[in-house]
């Protein structure tokens, strides 16, 4: 093969992403080269790929070429590697050879990052309030039955009803509290409230803080904009989540994945098909999002992620195994890249069976053959062309990342994150007047109220200012028996009370959940 054929042709073609070139006998003289249609971006895509083949390197290679295009990437970073994205490529012969294979330059380069962390180690804080959260992604968080899920959403209810933020956990702990002690009065109007499901719930939240999950809740939460940002250059920014410690609390890293996802649903606006996607989100480990799911919390992912395109987002699940998918969602992903799979048990059998089903089959090989004869870099390709259809697998080998392949030393991280335009926003907690401080000062003016000495209020019977103490529970009757109640406090009362109903209302409809539980902000 002449290695300099190709070599003047540019990394990949406008309103494209390289992915690499096709190795097909047909294309010895007339290279293919594999190359995924920004427009066409934001219906999705799958990465899959037994451990070691290279998925990371994929995916480091998309989170460039969408960088590159200007626009935004969101990935989490499971075993640290990717933030070597933040740092020149060092040109390693291995890399400069595949590039010379495929007929295009190598190229070393760095990418704008910024590093988020839950736990605001790594990066910058991530946040999100209880209420943004909702009942149905808290309820998995928690791993809570039907019986407490209707608990917790009861909860919610009245906290929405009664105007109390819920903010972090402590601010959950009192609601649930607040639920417990008034069971029987909401029982009969929301259903049966028992006390040992609230138990319940709390002891899952002592599970959730040991865990440090309450790092989570609070403010000041994520703002979805600086998820969106570009460089001077009009490089789109790779944000990168810190997952290296998320991964010991899998479900905590599924459900903030889920809450992003939601968030980006509902606060982003309709703008159908554009020239590139505004956002590309990258969720690697999926299994760990429908593991256990419950079916409702599946559905509604599928729902997310077949509209979610006409916002302009693009979503990439990486995995190992396409049957960790549910076939709902998978149908929703056009661009698929397929690294090598193994194929011991059974199941890896059905696997690779699957994986060979799901492509447009190509005449002049085996697919399911050549899922499990891919070499380290190689891989099954098939992205959307012209008019949305899937094109024909090809056996294509990835074309290089043109940064570090490799993780940041600490210093190199600590010197990005010190920089970044964000630094200060997050990291100082904010812990303003929610449900807590509102039902605590509430007890403690209620057990004021009950050791205060009754006073006597001598001649002040059939005045208007002791028809209203009467009402909010400062009037008492006369001595000797019940009081008449007049024409005039019957008015009154009712004034009242409508008052109250219509103030419970407006409070009860300003908050609105959206396909995943999240509170809108509309």
């Amino acid at each position: 093969m002449d290695e300099t054929r190709g070599m003047a042709r540019p990394m990949a073609e406008e309103g494209t992403i390289l992915i690499g070139r096709a190795t097909g006998d047909a294309y010895k003289d007339t290279p293919k080269y594999e190359q995924l249609l920004l427009r066409l971006a934001n219906r999705h895509g799958l990465v899959t790929g037994a451990t070691g083949t290279g998925k990371t390197v994929t995916l480091q290679l998309l989170a460039e070429g969408f960088s590159n295009a200007g626009v935004p990437v969101f990935a989490a970073d499971i075993k640290g590697d990717l933030s070597g994205v933040a740092a020149m490529g060092e040109g390693k012969e291995p890399f400069v050879k595949r590039a010379a294979e495929i007929g295009v330059p190598y190229a070393a380069d760095s990418f704008p990052v910024t590093f988020w962390d839950l736990f605001g180690e790594s990066g910058h804080p991530v946040r999100a309030t209880v209420s943004e959260m909702g009942p149905l992604l808290l309820a998995r968080l928690l791993d809570l039955n039907d019986t407490q899920e209707g608990v917790l959403n009861i909860a919610f209810r009245v906290a929405d009803e009664q105007g109390l933020l819920l903010l972090d956990l402590k601010d959950l702990r009192a609601i649930l509290a607040y639920v417990a002690e008034n069971a029987s009065a909401l029982s009969a109007q929301y259903g049966n409230v028992s006390t040992q499901s609230v138990g319940a719930i709390q002891r899952q939240l002592l599970v959730l803080e040991n865990q440090k999950g309450e790092l989570f809740f609070g403010e000041p939460a994520l703002s979805i904009s600086d998820l969106m940002r570009t460089d001077r250059d009009g490089r789109g920014f790779i944000n990168i989540l810190a997952a290296d410690k998320l991964m010991n609390n899998p479900r905590l890293y599924a459900t903030f994945l889920l809450w992003l996802l939601s968030e980006l649903f509902e606060e982003l606006p309709e703008v159908g098909d554009l020239d590139k996607p505004k956002l590309v989100f990258f969720f690697d480990e999926a299994h760990m999002l429908f593991a256990d799911a419950p079916k409702a919390l599946v559905e509604a992912v599928e729902r997310v992620v077949r509209l979610i395109r006409s916002k302009g987002v693009g979503v990439y699940f990486v995995t190992q195994n396409p049957l960790d998918i549910p076939e709902t969602v998978l149908a929703q992903l056009g661009n698929r890249i397929q690294h090598a799979l193994r194929a011991f048990t059974p199941r890896d059998q059905r696997a690779v069976r699957a994986a060979a089903e799901t492509f447009r089959q190509n005449p002049a090989f085996d697919t399911q053959k050549a899922i499990v004869e891919l070499g380290v870099g190689e891989a099954l390709v098939s992205v959307l062309e012209g008019k949305g259809s899937p094109s024909m697998v090809e056996r294509t080998l990835i074309a290089p990342p043109s940064a570090r392949v490799g993780p940041l030393t600490q210093q190199e991280r600590e010197r990005i994150i010190a920089a970044s335009p964000l630094k200060g926003r997050y990291e100082q907690e904010i812990d303003r007047e929610s449900a807590y401080e509102i039902l605590t000062k509430r007890t403690a003016e209620a057990a004021a109220a009950k050791q205060a000495p009754q006073q006597a209020s001598a001649g002040s019977e059939g005045g208007i200012l002791d028809t209203l103490g009467t009402i909010l529970g400062g009037g008492k009757p006369a001595k000797g028996g019940r009081r008449t109640v007049t024409v005039t406090e019957r008015v009154i009362t009712n004034v009242a009370s409508s008052a109250a109903r219509t103030i419970g209302t407006q409070l009860g409809r300003a908050i609105l959940r959206g396909i995943l539980g999240s509170m809108t902000k509309r």
